[in-house]
């Protein structure tokens, strides 16, 4: 029989791992606040804007773009001259079409949908603020779906189908009952891309978590897993874009509170099970008002008090049902152990372009790899960026696959180690090929290889808040963009071998 004897080593380092803990609420409930409070007043002073006269709005006039369908700036013009209604009413109906608008599959152009990461939002969700700070109005032809803030991997994967295609979400008969949860979702009465399909396929640009989830669409795509459609393929999607992708699952899991004995289940004291108390009781208080900004993807549970009640609640804040007994939500589906059971399926497929923009905000300081900024880096993310650099994996516990490292996993972002950014590489290596940052449109690519760069920049660097990239947030998303409206279609045609071979000497 062991016995537990407190030393005071022992008390000093609960009193560390606990300070840690407070300090890590404080930081990311500030932060979460100033997003949530920031959307209430961009919507609160937009309302007022529109209410007030035209004579006074004259004075703070804005220039605004007229866009071609080519996604082209051609005309420049203010809100209260002469052609500003013309003006307001073009930006309107262009920023439709890029969220809520249902697209055509006729058009030449693939849509370009973007996939936010976690406690991401979509066009649908915290009024007027964009997730992507923006980008989504430099083109055309762009969808933003709403997937969930915490919903697990494959769930999004469901929805996203669903987004686009239409119909009733359908996650599997046989995975809601394994994990407990309603088989059936929402409905799309019309899909966003009804008309999508191996001839009108999709581009998909996924953040953080978000390339998984357009990885595990593809994958399911390709094993034909949607009830109803038996002629899905992998080609119904023409290239993925990975922007600080977790392809790999990444240590920070480890920080913020799952174990690194199973990847899975959550320390007693932790970030994430004051998290997992507040989501909860969020979701079971169902505050309309609340929920129409900002939603954690846990509606298939019915965790609302109208459903569940007082006993639902229980159960759930003591980890009896809901989708954190069940582990069915993204935080696990992030850990390195789970990366390499989900990518012993997840393959790269030879039809399909990919491409990963990887970040790292650090450097090596004589033998020791640090954050390489304070003030360059963002509050939320310096400390859990230092905790990076300096996690070693127990001793005591086998690593998580064959050829682990810590060294290899310490550069990171802040949120991702960049080493899992790059391309799929455990448990083996997919095919890839580094690139430099100033690609071109006449380089010739080759699908079926992952095109990887790292960019030195954090995790947030370049969505929510565009003025911090500034000129680098615009040359990253219209590199992305015009490579999707342009040079993927031009690639499209057979390339001779040697062109191939010349650019990633292959």
């Amino acid at each position: 029989m062991s016995v537990w004897i407190l030393t005071p080593r022992r008390i000093l380092w609960d009193v560390v791992c606990i300070a840690e803990v407070l300090v890590s609420v404080v930081v990311h409930l500030s932060y979460g606040l100033s997003v949530f409070g920031s959307a209430v007043w961009i919507d609160v002073m937009s309302t007022l804007s529109a209410s007030r006269p035209q004579s006074r709005r004259h004075a703070h006039a804005r220039v605004h773009p007229i866009v071609d369908e080519n996604g082209e700036n051609f005309k420049f013009v203010a809100d209260d001259d002469d052609e500003g209604a013309t003006t307001r009413a073009v930006k309107q109906q262009h920023v439709e079409g890029l969220g809520a608008h249902v697209l055509e599959g006729h058009h030449e152009k693939p849509p370009i949908v973007l996939l936010h990461g976690i406690f991401g939002f979509g066009k649908e969700k915290l009024g007027s603020l964009s997730y992507w700070g923006g980008a989504e109005q430099r083109y055309d032809r762009i969808l933003v779906p709403d997937l969930g803030a915490l919903t697990s991997i494959h769930d999004r994967a469901c929805l996203l189908f669903y987004y686009l295609k239409g119909g009733t979400v359908d996650f599997g008969l046989k995975r809601s009952q394994q994990f407990g949860h309603s088989q059936f979702g929402r409905t799309y009465e019309q899909g966003h891309y009804a008309e999508w399909d191996e001839n009108h396929p999709v581009h998909l640009v996924g953040h953080s978590s978000g390339v998984q989830v357009a990885r595990h669409l593809q994958h399911m795509l390709a094993e034909k897993a949607f009830p109803g459609h038996k002629t899905t393929s992998a080609d119904w999607v023409l290239s993925v874009t990975s922007l600080s992708g977790a392809m790999n699952g990444t240590t920070r899991v480890f920080l913020d509170g799952i174990c690194p004995e199973d990847g899975q289940t959550m320390k007693t004291i932790s970030l994430l099970q004051l998290l997992r108390i507040g989501v909860l009781f969020y979701e079971w208080l169902d505050i309309p008002a609340l929920k129409k900004y900002y939603a954690f993807g846990f509606d298939h549970y019915n965790l609302s008090r109208h459903k569940a009640g007082m006993s639902g609640l229980r159960d759930t804040m003591l980890g009896r049902s809901g989708p954190f007994a069940a582990r069915n939500w993204v935080i696990p589906d992030l850990s390195i152990q789970h990366a390499v059971e989900v990518n012993k399926k997840l393959q790269t497929y030879p039809n399909t372009y990919y491409f990963s923009y990887a970040t790292k905000h650090t450097r090596k300081v004589f033998s020791q790899i640090l954050p390489k900024s304070f003030l360059g880096t963002h509050p939320l993310l310096f400390l859990r960026a230092l905790q990076i650099c300096l996690w070693r994996h127990p001793s005591h516990l086998p690593p998580p696959y064959d050829v682990y490292r810590d060294e290899d996993w310490q550069d990171n972002d802040g949120a991702l180690n960049t080493v899992s950014q790059l391309y799929p590489r455990i448990p083996i290596e997919h095919p890839h090929c580094e690139i430099g940052t100033e690609s071109t449109n006449d380089e010739v690519l080759q699908p079926g290889i992952w095109y990887y760069t790292t960019l030195q920049a954090d995790h947030i660097y370049f969505v929510v808040n565009r003025d911090r990239a500034g000129v680098h947030f615009d040359l990253l998303y219209d590199g992305i963009f015009q490579r999707c409206h342009t040079q993927m279609r031009r690639v499209l045609k057979s390339q001779p071998a040697e062109a191939v071979k010349s650019l990633c000497n292959l």
